[in-house]
């Protein structure tokens, strides 16, 4: 940006700038950020009538960084990321205000997002259906995988695939290696304190399961209390529910109001000395809604019982920080964050993880054998029974590293600033009602149309190419509280743009339009 300030000829002795330059530099910049400036950039070679314009364009809000760049890894597909931003010249979209959750974000990095060149990192999306190029915004299902996962997948088969652990050969160490490389990743991604807190399972079900089978049944008796919330996918209830009838618990659940956040002022009343464990989403499938996590966690441990928390629709989304969270657990899946399916991810604190006992018996998870007894592996090999999905994990590692190049905050930028353009259109169309007004929300819009069934909708926007989810989303009590049993719900990610928005709302016009 700076660059584009460097002008000639130098200033003569009779010109004006430098007194324009402190007084524009009183009014914005404290000193120390002047002198970084003018090691970088002289007084003399700044066309500050250009400058000063651009000062205040971007304190109004309408000016993106223009020329910043995002720099990614080159790859075999040869990366793009280009200078565009989506924030265009009109500002945010068509009239979009700022709400609750965009002035709120501090961003870390340069919103930057040019989608269209992200668009050719994935080929699915370079496509017809029905005759039409396919919208894929049915996101919240499962994201779309770039060619830097594809080829890394593709390159593990084709070079590396070996067993791993124990092969005293190159390739069973170069897929060890491959395998425990992405453990680290994940580490560093969710900001983890070890790589010996990270368990690869084949998805956040899985995962779910896995503490409800192992935590849950050491710890649960008779009278005792799990806490829930209404707000929760299914696999976040279910396997609790299970285990609670098995061992004669009782399922209580955090409950929500008419906009569709968690009341939490409930939690407190239905935590009681019984109560064992906390388990709840960090963001709602449905309405979007980003729960409060760091207030149920701590209104938890006040009681010291202990919190997992269900990231599957949190983590593609907004930064995730395990430790400053204080989450005792954290699940989520590869297939929501451009990663394969098949893999997925427990992060749990080592200092439980150690007192757990195993969920599957078999090799790998085991120090010695006998016929008599067992003795069991550390974390997290403890959990990993049998031949590891070596391949996903990988491919789940190169998806963090394609995230992390965008950056989160961009990403989670980016997708605010659709959603908040689709709500704000498709509230305009007549007999259309939004479900849900969360305060805070991620990139997820649910909705239904007057006199016309939630799957016809589905049926009708996949004949103009638009591939949305209609259903009950694995969420019925999140639904039901509400008073809904279904809803069409489109949802966004990275390379969606807001003509995408577009084509959706024409869409939704046209089947409305012709009833």
């Amino acid at each position: 940006m700076l660059q584009s300030y460097y002008t000639n000829p130098l200033p003569t002795a009779d010109d004006t700038t430098l007194q324009r330059l402190r007084d524009l530099a009183a009014e914005y910049c404290p000193e120390e950020v002047q002198d970084t400036r003018r090691e970088i950039l002289p007084d003399e070679c700044l066309d500050l009538t250009h400058l000063e314009e651009e000062f205040r364009l971007i304190l109004e809000g309408g000016l993106p960084f223009a020329d910043a760049r995002i720099q990614a890894t080159p790859s075999a597909s040869e990366t793009r990321f280009g200078q565009t931003n989506i924030v265009k010249e009109d500002g945010f979209g068509v009239g979009i205000p700022e709400t609750q959750k965009l002035q709120q974000l501090n961003f870390d990095e340069p919103d930057t997002l040019d989608s269209d060149a992200i668009r050719r990192d994935f080929p699915v999306l370079n496509q017809k259906v029905n005759g039409h190029d396919l919208v894929w915004l049915d996101n919240g299902a499962t994201t779309q995988k770039p060619l830097q996962v594809i080829d890394r997948i593709s390159d593990y088969y084709k070079h590396d695939n070996s067993n791993i652990h124990r092969g005293a050969h190159t390739l069973a160490a170069r897929a060890t290696d491959a395998y425990e490389e992405a453990r680290d990743k994940v580490r560093d991604f969710i900001h983890a304190a070890s790589s010996d807190e990270i368990i690869f399972v084949r998805g956040t079900t899985e995962g779910i399961n896995l503490v409800a089978q192992t935590y849950g049944r050491q710890y649960l008796s008779p009278g005792d209390n799990v806490i829930v919330s209404t707000l929760d996918h299914h696999a976040n209830i279910v396997p609790w529910q299970r285990v609670c009838q098995e061992k004669g618990c009782e399922l209580r659940a955090i409950p929500v109001d008419k906009n569709g956040d968690l009341i939490l002022s409930e939690l407190e009343r239905l935590i009681t000395p019984r109560t064992r464990f906390v388990s709840v989403g960090h963001v709602n499938n449905t309405f979007g809604t980003i729960n409060d996590v760091e207030r149920i966690i701590d209104i938890a441990h006040s009681h010291q019982v202990p919190v997992l928390i269900d990231g599957a629709q949190s983590v593609a989304h907004t930064p995730v920080d395990v430790q400053a969270l204080g989450a005792d657990f954290f699940v989520f899946s590869g297939h929501k964050i451009y990663g394969p399916n098949g893999i997925g991810v427990v992060y749990g604190r080592k200092e439980i993880l150690d007192r757990m006992q195993p969920w599957q018996g078999g090799g790998n998870m085991i120090k010695d054998v006998t016929i008599e007894r067992t003795e069991y592996n550390d974390p997290p090999a403890r959990f990993d029974a049998g031949t590891p999905n070596v391949a996903d994990a990988i491919g789940l590692g190169a998806a963090l590293d394609y995230v992390r190049h965008i950056g989160i905050r961009n990403i989670e930028h980016h997708e605010h600033v659709l959603t908040e353009y689709a709500r704000e259109q498709l509230a305009l169309i007549p007999g259309l009602t939004l479900l849900g007004n969360p305060k805070h929300r991620v990139s997820v819009v649910s909705f239904v149309l007057e006199g016309i069934p939630v799957p016809e909708t589905g049926k009708l926007l996949d004949r103009e190419g638009i591939a949305v989810r209609a259903g009950h989303h694995c969420a019925q009590p999140a639904l039901r509280a509400l008073g809904y049993e279904m809803s069409v719900r489109p949802t966004f990610a990275l390379y969606n743009t807001r003509e995408d928005v577009d084509r959706l709302v024409v869409a939704v016009r046209k089947i409305v339009g012709e009833r």
